[in-house]
């Protein structure tokens, strides 16, 4: 299979010779290739890539090797490359290939990004219109079900040191969302949430950890069922904006996996061939904006 791609490989090729030699390229198909480095020439590994045409649309795309390398097979034309990697500003720059030709850009140096402006310290809270609370879990193995809590409320105490800020938010846990009534029903019920004798989620954080550029792990408690858990919610901080009405508002995502055992959410019923209805592992999504609170 690979030698119909690879061709005959010579035994010791040359030293800086070219990158299509030994290498069968398909008609009408050339290659491209770089190298992206930081600022002081290291390699920059698992840098996002895209190759798109001039319409826009992408034509190949995935990560940098361990050696920084991006070397791929494409028709011929004109190229737009994009490279993205946390911590540095993205790179922009244009290609063209030929038939049987090689496009190479050589080394793309990715400058070092200069981290958004945290919050100012003070009183902020959860603003829910434009912050979102979601899961998704596994069904009988095989498709993800998604869903939302439609109802929650949070605050923020934005300390002068952000390692020393404070988070605390409130979720209605009846109102669970997975645009499935029945399975809804099911999911409020003893069997899962039990929202009649829990009906909140709570997650209470006073230690904020950074990760480096914009990225944050924030842990605390996680109240839901009546037990409580450490959780690290990984963050990416997005920055500082002003909304409609010229309020101040910060953004971020984060993410969490979590164990339905841990929560003693242990509801195991089984298919005939042994597999869990629902699988144990939940991962959590958020998209949250925060509104700074007047000074009282």
């Amino acid at each position: 299979m690979f030698s119909r791609w690879l061709g005959k490989r010579s035994a010791g090729p040359a030293r800086g010779g070219s990158p299509l030699s030994g290498l069968s390229v398909p008609a009408h198909a050339g290659v491209f290739s770089c190298r992206v480095i930081d600022p002081v020439s290291e390699p920059v590994k698992q840098a996002e890539f895209a190759l798109s045409d001039p319409m826009g649309r992408r034509v190949v795309g995935g990560e940098t090797d361990p050696y920084g390398t991006i070397f791929a097979t494409v028709p011929a034309g004109e190229y737009r490359l994009a490279v993205t990697c946390e911590g540095f500003t993205p790179f922009r720059g244009n290609a063209t290939v030929t038939e049987g030709g090689h496009a190479g850009l050589g080394d793309v140096t990715l400058q070092i990004a200069q981290p958004p402006s945290l919050p100012e310290p003070g009183e902020w809270e959860i603003e829910p219109m434009h912050s979102q609370i979601s899961f998704t879990a596994r069904h009988i193995g095989l498709a993800r079900i998604h869903g939302r809590f439609n109802t929650f409320a949070g605050a923020v105490r934005i300390a002068d040191q952000m390692e020393n800020s404070a988070m605390h938010v409130v979720i209605d846990a009846a109102s669970i969302d997975t645009n499935v009534r029945m399975r809804d029903d099911h999911l409020r019920s003893q069997d899962f949430l039990d929202v009649a004798h829990f009906p909140t989620l709570e997650f209470y954080s006073d230690r904020f950890v950074h990760r480096g550029g914009s990225r944050w792990g924030v842990t605390g408690a996680l109240t839901l069922h009546g037990v409580s858990r450490t959780v690290t919610l990984d963050t990416s901080y997005l920055g500082i904006g002003n909304g409609m009405e010229g309020e101040i508002r910060a953004a971020c995502r984060a993410t969490t996996e979590l164990h339905r055992e841990d929560f003693t959410v242990s509801w195991q019923t089984m298919l005939a061939r042994g597999i869990a209805v629902v699988g144990n592992s939940i991962t959590v999504d958020l998209d949250v904006q925060i509104v700074q609170q007047a000074a009282q």
